[in-house]
């Protein structure tokens, strides 16, 4: 297929469109934050639909959700990179080791996914599309570990207090 931009950034641009529309809460959500409708959003999300998301879609949806999920593909595709001075600042160790949990959880749901794709040495691109979902989910859990170990390594963040064990009534 003849595009502005090559396959791959054309997949990422689609991933990227699915987590911003799952963020928002869905099809219907998303359609009513953008004004479109819920089978048009399911095409800009969709990998076999050429039609990718428009930017004031794009927008419209990051601004609900909070986090820039297209234009940090956009940045990505030219060279460049999104900085959130206040993420690294207002990171907190709320809980590191449930952190670290989700991020392993979701490690071993990407390890899954691709071991059953490739079980008969081949891989479809439904098959690609699976994993790279579970791939967003993984690196979405590891930038927020990341934040939270950088606010402990920048001593801004408190450790939680240690559980201890209560009896009954007392």
């Amino acid at each position: 297929m003849n595009r502005p931009i090559s396959d791959a950034w054309f997949h990422r641009i689609k991933a990227a469109t699915r987590d911003l529309v799952k963020a928002c809460g869905g099809l219907d959500r998303s359609g009513e934050v953008a004004s479109l409708g819920k089978s048009t959003i399911g095409r800009y999300q969709s990998s076999t639909d050429p039609d990718i998301i428009p930017l004031p879609a794009a927008l419209a949806l990051e601004a609900e959700c909070g986090i820039p999920y297209i234009t940090a593909v956009m940045a990505e595709l030219n060279g460049r990179r999104l900085n959130d001075p206040d993420a690294a600042q207002g990171a907190t160790v709320a809980c590191v080791a449930r952190g670290h949990a989700e991020v392993m959880r979701s490690s071993a749901e990407v390890g899954a996914a691709a071991a059953d794709a490739l079980s008969d040495l081949t891989m479809t691109p439904v098959e690609a599309d699976i994993v790279d979902r579970q791939l967003a989910d993984l690196i979405a859990k590891a930038t927020e570990q990341r934040q939270r170990l950088a606010a402990v390594k920048a001593g801004e963040a408190t450790q939680p207090t240690p559980l201890r064990m209560v009896p009954r009534g007392g």
